[in-house]
């Protein structure tokens, strides 16, 4: 998978993402764009979770949604 094709399905998936994790704002999603490692971050600042934690929800996520970059 190439990096535009990345991008087109984040924009696809960034709803479901927004819905799993209200607490993350806009201004979180235009940071994220796509990166794994930025979104774990994002959900570790704003929930208060370990890094530990942060990952299993987003490996649980791209489960679920059959999405893996």
């Amino acid at each position: 998978m190439n990096k535009d094709e990345i991008g087109g399905n984040w924009k696809q998936l960034k709803g479901k993402a927004k819905e799993q994790w209200g607490k993350l704002t806009d201004d979180d999603f235009t940071v994220i764009e796509g990166r794994r490692d930025q979104l774990v971050g994002r959900i570790q600042e704003r929930y208060g979770y370990a890094k530990d934690q942060a990952e299993k929800e987003v490996r649980d996520w791209e489960t679920r949604n059959d999405y893996h970059w």
